[in-house]
């Protein structure tokens, strides 16, 4: 066998794992409403708190404020947003957003961030500390981000799940926008690329150490946490959603999904700021290693870039072996992008997609060489 032989086999045999052994994650089975459809509601429904850290967010809480105060949930509910150290108003905009609410919701401004905190770790810390010394206490919190919409009976939905399961965690990956041309072209590929690390069923099963979480919406049991050590327990973690799925899956059952109703409405217009969003965190995901970085350069091409292209330019077997490895490719995509409403298509354009993401590895790798690892909203907080 020739040196294309081995590439192109390495490359199959890769995918044939991928859509059989790695938790079945390209389906995209896990939803947030199948999974409530499963339970009976709760016979006392549980006092919940949601937890909003906000750092220049005053564009963002018309729409994803206003959604949470208007959650048709029949148990205690009330609000807590923390102003992290804004400068555009946030708080004013919160105040105005909240002006007739029925649910209780308090602004908490934030501290000045300490040293080894994360910024937006140290902002649920403080929401959480708020929420805990009240009486009584919530049964569960609901940490979300600014940038977050909520269909009316969501909570009602996590709930439900939650309690039924006697959960330590219940999280929904944000329905991300997908309008405009870098959004058609990237967002799904994050998403797929989300569950191929992070499996949903494996994360979902109670003997698999996979853990994970989506940060935009995780109803957190706080006896739990607590139990886990708190928030602080991840007070450095630049992923701190996952983070805090693999603390909590500790102390009991966690579940992972997708949903059309818990929609984040931050729009990325162009190619450079969804650079940024994953350049953000990418180097941290492996761990600021060189050695790793390189084997996911070697492992992207073997699986996404070597199948188109060898299977036009190789001779046989290899072209047949990469051409095999593509459709599978194909395949595997179309679950995702129906459930962002692309073209069929698109899956052909998987290779090009996913070195586009190679590259925004290789640009967090060299703002972490320059000391400005992790930037975002202004501020610099990886690990240095």
């Amino acid at each position: 066998m020739t040196i294309a032989d081995w590439i192109a086999g390495i490359g199959l045999a890769a995918w044939l794992y991928l859509l059989l052994l790695n938790g079945r994650f390209w389906l995209g089975s896990e939803r947030e409403d199948t999974e409530r459809d499963k339970y009976e509601t709760p016979k006392v429904w549980p006092r919940v708190t949601a937890v909003i850290p906000a750092r220049n967010e005053a564009d963002m809480l018309p729409a994803s404020l206003i959604s949470l105060t208007q959650q048709d949930y029949p148990g205690e509910f009330s609000i807590i947003l923390v102003d992290d150290q804004s400068t555009d108003g946030t708080a004013d905009v919160a105040r105005a957003v909240i002006s007739g609410s029925n649910h209780q919701v308090t602004i908490v401004r934030g501290a000045a961030l300490p040293s080894g905190w994360t910024g937006k770790v140290w902002a649920m810390h403080q929401g959480i500390a708020a929420a805990s010394s009240s009486e009584p206490k919530p049964d569960y919190l609901l940490l979300t981000d600014a940038d977050i919409g909520y269909g009316p009976d969501v909570l009602r939905s996590l709930a439900i799940s939650a309690c039924a399961k006697d959960r330590a965690m219940t999280s929904v990956m944000a329905k991300l926008r997908c309008e405009s041309l870098a959004e058609r072209c990237l967002v799904p590929a994050f998403i797929f690329f989300f569950q191929m690390l992070y499996p949903f069923p494996e994360v979902n099963r109670t003997a698999s150490r996979t853990a994970a979480a989506a940060g935009g919406c995780m109803l957190v049991n706080r006896k739990s946490l607590e139990r886990a050590g708190g928030i602080a327990a991840i007070r450095n973690a630049l992923i701190d959603d996952c983070a805090l799925g693999n603390l909590l899956k500790k102390q009991g059952p966690i579940w992972l999904g997708l949903s059309d109703r818990v929609m984040s409405l931050r729009a990325y217009d162009g190619f450079d700021e969804i650079r940024r969003m994953v350049a953000r965190s990418a180097y941290a995901q492996l761990r600021y290693s060189p050695i790793l970085l390189l084997g996911t350069i070697i492992a992207m091409t073997v699986i996404y870039i070597a199948p188109p292209v060898m299977a036009v330019f190789a001779g046989f077997p290899a072209n047949a072996l990469a051409a095999l490895a593509y459709l599978l490719m194909f395949i595997a995509y179309q679950p995702t992008l129906r459930f962002y409403n692309r073209s069929p298509l698109w899956g052909f354009a998987l290779p090009l997609i996913s070195m586009a993401y190679v590259g925004f590895t290789l640009d967090s790798a060299y703002q972490h060489l320059r000391g400005r690892g992790g930037l975002w909203k202004g501020r610099v907080q990886a690990a240095k």
